[in-house]
């Protein structure tokens, strides 16, 4: 698909705003930390993550409740389940046999919760 010459926003001025530029360049994060960032963002891309995030913000639950949830394998729940571990989302702990799994803590309620929000916003408007 090419895109008009036209419909590309640019500048109207060639005045670098020096001050402004400065002042953004101080304050953002180093590469490797926006890279990690990014990857966060990655996790989230996944419809399947973010059921089971949804499911988790609601509740605790073990593999097996998830999967009669989702209507998914138990093998299938657990691989998002490791992914979702790697990027700290979601912590687990075990009570005899059965593991359970909940959200790794208040911020990824918040940004789960805000992300949500944001899209719903939308919709109701």
């Amino acid at each position: 698909m090419q895109i008009k010459p036209e419909a590309v926003e640019r500048c109207g001025d060639t005045v670098i705003h020096e001050e402004t530029v400065n002042r953004v360049r101080e304050l953002m994060p180093p590469d490797e930390t926006l890279y990690d960032l990014a990857e966060l963002f990655k996790v989230f891309g996944d419809s399947t993550r973010v059921r089971i995030l949804w499911a988790l913000d609601e509740s605790e639950m073990c593999v097996c409740d998830i999967a009669a949830l989702l209507g998914m394998t138990q093998s299938a729940v657990s691989h998002q389940l490791r992914h979702l571990k790697q990027a700290k989302l979601v912590t687990n702990r075990r009570e005899g046999k059965t593991v359970f799994y909940s959200l790794a803590d208040e911020h990824v309620r918040q940004v789960f919760d805000q992300a949500l929000e944001h899209i719903l916003e939308d919709r109701y408007e």
